[in-house]
């Protein structure tokens, strides 16, 4: 079969996902079919909005379907009418059953935002910034039942800048993999294509982030503080209170300078340098309950803080 003729099923649902559908419509593949997730409640008035796939699909006039789950036939009926040659999946959000795996010709190929097999799972982007990591990338992998388990098709890897934060490093990522799964699927089209079992060493997991990981520990140094807080923009930020009132913290930098671990140092126009369990943060971009991100000077000025002030640990 001719590159390019494949007809590719795809299966995604936020902005990463979308980037990848985006690419493979732009090389000219037929796609008979997008799974996503259903429509969910978002928003102030919580009414239901359409995942970033659904929107590029319908922009682009391609069927859709939203199962709840695959596990039932009927769940995977649309799939199985639309006759793919491949499935790409890309961030889906459900476990495909061997059923669906073994429904495509050529099988079901993953996007995944890791060099496999180092972060398997829900959350590579952030765990990879957490843990400091000088470089990440995307591995295109023949998807099997296990979790992120699957033979290596393609891997390319990405340096992670100073300043990265998740925000930043998946638009990167997200680029990279539309543009490497469909030299992928340009070379399945020209025949099988080889595949390389992931190494048994050096296996890790990026467990899905969750809300009680924003609580800081202010007994932890700042340059773990500083990893993770680029690593939850743009979810869940961090958070923490002083006198009872909740604040969210947003951007900031390492500060060379030493106190009580949560205790404000200082707290002007460049910032609210607060002590760590070693080192100290400068926090540039705070947030009250209910309020608006803004820079530290507007900020304090509805906001005021004090030197000796301190902040609550997650510890307390």
């Amino acid at each position: 079969m001719p590159a390019r003729s494949l007809r590719v099923a795809f299966a995604g649902t936020p902005e990463f996902a979308a980037v990848a559908l985006e690419a493979i419509v732009a090389a000219g593949y037929p796609v008979p079919l997008v799974l996503t997730q259903p429509d969910r409640p978002a928003g102030r008035g919580m009414r239901l909005q359409p995942s970033p796939v659904k929107q590029a699909a319908l922009a682009h006039g391609l069927p859709v379907d939203q199962p709840e789950k695959l596990r039932e036939p009927s769940q995977r009926d649309g799939l199985a009418r639309s006759a793919p040659d491949v499935l790409v999946v890309a961030a889906y959000g459900l476990i495909l059953p061997q059923a669906v795996l073994d429904l495509p010709r050529l099988g079901c190929i993953n996007i995944h935002a890791s060099l496999l097999p180092r972060w398997r799972g829900a959350a590579p982007i952030h765990r990879a910034i957490e843990a400091g990591d000088g470089e990440t990338g995307i591995t295109i992998m023949q998807m099997d039942a296990g979790l992120d388990t699957g033979p290596m098709i393609a891997i390319e890897s990405l340096p992670i800048a100073p300043g990265d934060t998740t925000a930043s490093l998946h638009d990167r990522l997200a680029e990279l993999g539309g543009r490497l799964v469909v030299e992928v699927l340009d070379r399945l089209g020209e025949g099988p294509v080889a595949v390389v079992p992931q190494p048994d060493e050096g296996i890790t997991y990026a467990h899905k982030i969750s809300r009680d990981e924003a609580q800081v520990d202010w007994q932890l140094p700042a340059a773990a503080l500083e990893r993770r807080l680029r690593a939850f923009v743009p979810f869940p930020g961090l958070q923490t209170s002083v006198g009872g009132e909740v604040v969210k913290l947003w951007a900031g930098q390492l500060e060379d300078a030493t106190g009580d671990p949560g205790r404000v140092l200082s707290a002007d126009t460049a910032g609210v340098v607060v002590a760590c369990g070693e080192q100290a943060m400068r926090f540039t971009t705070l947030q009250k309950a209910g309020g608006r991100r803004l820079p530290a000077g507007d900020f304090l000025r509805g906001f005021p803080l004090a030197v000796g002030d301190r902040f609550a640990s997650s510890g307390d």
